[in-house]
């Protein structure tokens, strides 16, 4: 054999053996036939799989100051559009009543925020219970005096020697400082006349001039046929002596331990007042989902929606500023509150009202 020709039988040799390791490693690459006696283990690849479980929602209970009604409407939309479930809170709205007292709701656990009038958070506290506003919902004054045309009450110093209208509790304050900043002597110059939750005694002219909330009884005045042009209309607001009222409060111990649950809450609840704002058709039908059947219309909501947006947003506020606290509201308050013995003395608002649960909601 030639020297080229066993060259050539190496090189064959070589490229056999090569192909023969190929061959081999392809056929060890295949995939083994599955077994017919085991069935094959189901592997879930979805990334789902590698997520991890949703912690479940913290439970928050919202105590009402009085019924179901648009005066609330921000806080059952929140719960209807998820906002609170988007804040991972199970929110149970609590209904009020005329025996309700909210604020012993909240110190004694059976609520964790509550619903009140802001003049009724200062005397409580005044009274010892450990309460804290973190939210102020209402703006404005919603008190209204309403006095028929043919009674000739065309200015409150024609309000001198008439019945007049009062509620009982914190809510009588606010007419005693009318009545004084118009120079009439609530003691002397007129009759005091307790008044019902209703305006039956105004209707049956057992009294000359009402109270009223530009949101409900005012309105109650005119869906009984009386028109606005047959009224002379006070509003407390413009007299200078409005008094806040609905304020969000929980309990002083309750925020230590539960604060981010309380910015959570606070968020969407007024990302539920903005929502019902602007979108206020939607917003009715939200609240008489949740009214007992046959206690008011949807006419009735719709106007009391429409008169709350204007006391919850005034003119000038942007979505940011509501539930804020405007000084100059507050220190009216507390000062009216201080002048006529609702409290003792002036509260430390540093310790009545923590803004801070606001401002974080809003980051």
């Amino acid at each position: 054999m030639t020297k080229r020709s066993r060259m050539l039988q190496s090189v064959s040799t070589i490229l056999l053996v090569l192909a023969l390791l190929v061959v081999s490693a392809c056929g060890n690459n295949r995939e083994p036939a599955a077994s017919t006696n085991e069935p094959a283990t189901a592997v879930d690849a979805s990334p789902e799989a590698d997520k991890p479980a949703a912690e479940p929602l913290k439970k928050v209970k919202i105590q009402l100051k009085w019924v179901p009604q648009a005066q609330f409407a921000g806080i059952f939309v929140a719960k209807e559009k998820g906002f609170y479930e988007e804040e991972g809170l199970d929110v149970e709205i609590i209904p009020g009543g005329p025996d309700v007292v909210i604020e012993q709701q909240v110190v004694n656990g059976a609520a964790d925020i509550g619903v009140t009038s802001f003049d009724s958070l200062l005397v409580n506290r005044d009274n010892g219970l450990p309460l804290v506003s973190v939210a102020q919902v209402l703006q404005k004054s919603s008190y209204r005096f309403v006095a028929s045309k043919e009674s000739g009450i065309d200015s409150p110093a024609k309000m001198k020697g008439k019945k007049i209208g009062m509620w009982t509790g914190s809510q009588q304050f606010q007419v005693l400082a009318f009545m004084e900043k118009n120079g009439l002597d609530p003691k002397k110059d007129v009759e005091l006349v307790k008044q019902g939750f209703t305006m039956d005694q105004f209707f049956n002219k057992q009294l000359d001039v009402a109270v009223s909330t530009i949101y409900n009884e005012y309105h109650v005045v005119l869906e009984s046929g009386i028109k606005e042009e047959d009224l002379y209309v006070y509003d407390f607001e413009d007299a200078g002596v409005g008094m806040l009222e609905d304020t969000l409060i929980v309990k002083d111990e309750w925020l230590k331990n539960n604060r981010d649950i309380a910015v959570k809450a606070i968020k969407a609840t007024m990302k539920g007042w903005n929502y019902a704002i602007a979108n206020q058709a939607e917003s009715v039908d939200i609240v008489m989902s949740a009214v007992t059947e046959g206690s008011t219309t949807k006419e009735h909501q719709t106007t009391m929606l429409m008169e709350m947006a204007k006391l919850v947003k005034p003119e000038g506020f942007t979505d940011a500023q509501v539930g804020s606290f405007v000084d100059d509201a507050v220190q009216r308050t507390v000062e009216i509150a201080v002048k006529y013995g609702l409290i003792k003395k002036e509260p430390d608002l540093a310790s009545a009202i923590d803004k801070t649960i606001l401002e974080d909601a809003a980051k």
